[in-house]
């Protein structure tokens, strides 16, 4: 179940095919039975809050273990921890944190667009992910992200050219 649930009365039901949990008749978590012995059956979306708050447990967690994300969740994290270190690590499990809300899809569209404009972030992939949602074009403001690698494009004058031609 979720984290946010943890030390508070819950309602279990058990039934043949599916095990509900309930906290104060709202239902907080569904899962498929399983009727192996000791077998552990957890949402890794469940613990993504409490792993933010332990960013050094990401890659020890049992409930992430055999997570199946596509391939360029893995290349993100590598790219956000070359550039921000441990920061990065946080900044990763802030982009896992948007699959809570936002479509498996749409985050992984929104993490790929990010990295072929070069605007690695969690706050560049929200946005580009809710302007997927609300069809319409992302607008990134550059400015808001220091850490990254800064070009400078200038306008060509035709005195540039002359000096190809001597």
């Amino acid at each position: 179940m979720p984290t946010a649930y943890g030390f508070q009365d819950v309602v279990v039901k058990g039934f043949v095919a599916e095990v509900v949990i309930l906290c104060g008749g709202k239902e907080i978590a569904r899962h498929q039975r399983c009727y192996g012995e000791g077998v552990f059956v957890a949402d890794p979306l469940h613990y993504l809050a409490l792993i933010e708050t332990k960013p050094g447990a990401l890659d020890q967690a049992a409930a992430l273990q055999g997570w199946a994300l596509p391939d360029v969740f893995q290349h993100l994290r590598h790219l956000l921890e070359a550039r921000m270190g441990n920061r990065g690590k946080r900044e990763f499990i802030q982009v896992l944190r948007l699959l809570e809300a936002l479509p498996l899809d749409t985050v992984t569209d929104a993490v790929t667009q990010a990295i072929q404009i070069g605007a690695v972030g969690f706050d560049a992939i929200k946005l580009i992910a809710l302007a997927r949602i609300a069809q319409r074009p992302a607008r990134l403001d550059l400015a808001a992200y220091p850490h990254l690698p800064r070009t400078a494009v200038k306008t060509t004058s035709a005195a540039d050219y002359a000096v190809l031609a001597a």
